[in-house]
């Protein structure tokens, strides 16, 4: 079966598993009898039949058509030696000595033919079946490798399917009458005020202290902002116009060259660098400074929650202001210890995630018979990693 046609929310987990498993014991199967021709020979001896081979498939390559029939008799000639010299030089023990010391005596002919060819082809199929076992044990090889991929990449599909149909039962164990709203008021606070107070923020600073602010919440990696463009900063920074708040920024960014040259120095500079960021600009909200509904992990929260109070006092100066943003992030950081959390979450979620079809697959058992079918074929494919290992 294709890794890629296979889909564990549909395909029968445990089907696609054996089906891996005998794929893999057929490729590891194929790779024995491929190294055991080897063997039978040995490396060394294949190596030096298989480049002898090369050399002289290679001047086939080159020469051949040129000298069949008529052709020029200088290449004929030169083509001759070259084939006399790579016999000459031939180990004594190397096998099929006769054999090309035989392509040597066909070649060595005053003209050839078509019929001569297929003669010398002929004669190399001893040959070429020892070329044969080093490419079919190089193919074996790759046959075993690409398998052993694909059933790694199922594992973690797999996995993947499990982590979700273990929420799923933990959603549907959740008390869907659960108080949410102890959650969500707190958290629906405090995004309005931080959205409100970064709006204000963004309407009376200068676009070179948002942009600076902006810059500075890289250190945050829980604060989603985008950075800013770099010829955008840099325009800000080296120019007056970068004081005016950004709404008045994207105001002269539409204005004509000619009126704009009533406001600003550097017309052109604006256009080039402004104009061109109007999307950046715009999109610029406190959205990346909001709390998630469902909200997340407890632990998550209280990562998030620091980071926010961090980067949310350097334009929210409101500490001892009861309605202010940074003491409703003081109330959404204490959730976790001041309620029941995890159940209140686990509610929230399942309302937000459970729709009817998850809920009668849950209610029908089709959710755990599905899970233990992973988890079963995960099992089996670990066992065969185990059993076949990697080369």
């Amino acid at each position: 079966m294709s890794d890629a046609a296979f889909d564990p929310a549909t395909d029968d987990p445990r089907a696609a598993a054996d089906a891996l498993v005998t794929d893999l014991r057929e490729a590891s199967e194929a790779l024995d009898r491929a190294r055991d021709r080897v063997d039978a020979i040995g490396e060394s001896d294949l190596r030096a039949v298989a480049d002898t081979y090369d050399d002289l498939t290679t001047l086939f390559d080159r020469y051949e058509e040129e000298v069949t029939g008529d052709g020029d008799f200088q290449t004929f000639i030169e083509f001759q030696s070259q084939i006399a010299a790579i016999t000459e030089e031939l180990p004594e023990d190397i096998r099929h000595r006769d054999v090309f010391e035989r392509v040597d005596e066909l070649l060595q002919q005053r003209r050839l033919t078509e019929s001569d060819w297929r003669k010398v082809r002929s004669a190399l199929d001893p040959v070429r079946d020892d070329v044969d076992r080093i490419e079919d044990r190089r193919e074996a090889r790759e046959r075993y490798e690409d398998v052993r991929f694909t059933v790694e990449r199922r594992l973690a599909a797999l996995a993947d399917r499990i982590a979700d149909l273990e929420d799923l039962q933990r959603l549907g164990d959740a008390d869907l009458d659960a108080p949410t709203e102890r959650l969500r008021d707190p958290i629906e606070s405090y995004n309005d005020r931080v959205t409100d107070a970064f709006a204000e923020f963004r309407r009376s600073a200068g676009a070179r202290e948002l942009l600076e602010f902006v810059a500075k919440t890289r250190s945050y990696p829980l604060v989603g902002f985008e950075s800013p463009p770099d010829d955008l900063r840099e325009y800000v920074e080296a120019h007056e116009a970068g004081t005016e708040p950004i709404g008045q920024l994207l105001e002269y960014a539409d204005y004509s060259k000619s009126k704009l040259d009533h406001y600003v120095n550097d017309p052109d500079g604006l256009k080039r660098n402004v104009s061109t960021r109007r999307t950046y600009l715009r999109r610029l909200d406190g959205e990346p400074l909001t709390v998630d509904w469902p909200p997340p992990e407890a632990e998550t929260l209280r990562f998030r929650a620091r980071e926010l109070t961090s980067v949310v006092a350097r334009f929210a100066d409101d500490v001892e202001d009861g309605d202010g943003a940074l003491v409703a992030l003081r109330r959404v950081r204490d959730l976790p210890r001041e309620t029941d959390y995890e159940r209140l979450r686990d509610s929230a979620q399942a309302r937000a995630q459970l729709g009817s079809e998850e809920r009668e697959r849950l209610a029908s058992g089709e959710v755990d018979e599905e899970l233990a079918a992973c988890r079963d074929a995960k099992e089996r494919l670990e066992d065969a990693l185990d059993e076949y290992p990697p080369l």
